[in-house]
């Protein structure tokens, strides 16, 4: 696999990801949202880690943060917490079958909303209604076929 490869798909997936956050949804589809950002993000980190790491989610995190007009930081702290746990269970995730990494890929955006949460307790702004956590679940879900063609993307056709 050529470094261009990697090049372009790496900074192309981000930006995906960043405009499927962006996309407008009907009013009862808005809390089904999976959080596409932490997918891609999960994904590189997984698959690719040199090239990934809590730098770069952090960068990711704080652009999201000023192109969804949230609180400026939220996002950036939860990718990074992400990656972290990320990058300590990488290696046995890694040899996870795809059933077994969506679980764990739905348990880490489980735990992304529960961070987001807690941040929002803390600084007393409306907690999300409870049909938002139905997300990580769908998430889980969108997790293997993402996977395989985020994969056969990075490696391209082999003959």
């Amino acid at each position: 696999m050529s470094r261009l490869r990697v090049g372009w798909i790496l900074p192309a997936s981000f930006a995906l990801g960043l405009l499927l956050g962006l996309l407008p949804l009907p009013e009862w589809m808005q809390p089904l949202r999976p959080y596409w950002l932490a997918l891609v993000l999960a994904y590189w980190v997984i698959e690719a880690p040199d090239n990934v790491g809590l730098g770069l989610a952090f960068v990711v995190g704080v652009v999201a943060d000023l192109m969804y007009g949230g609180l400026l930081g939220e996002q950036a702290l939860r990718l990074v917490i992400m990656t972290f746990l990320l990058q300590r269970f990488r290696t046995r995730l890694r040899f996870f079958p795809l059933s077994q990494q969506a679980l764990a890929v739905g348990v880490l955006l489980l735990n992304d909303r529960i961070v987001a949460t807690a941040i929002h307790f803390s600084l007393g702004l409306p907690l999300l209604p409870l049909a938002y956590w139905w997300a990580p679940l769908l998430g889980m879900l969108l997790w293997p076929p993402l996977f395989v063609l985020m994969d056969a993307l990075r490696m391209g056709k082999r003959k």
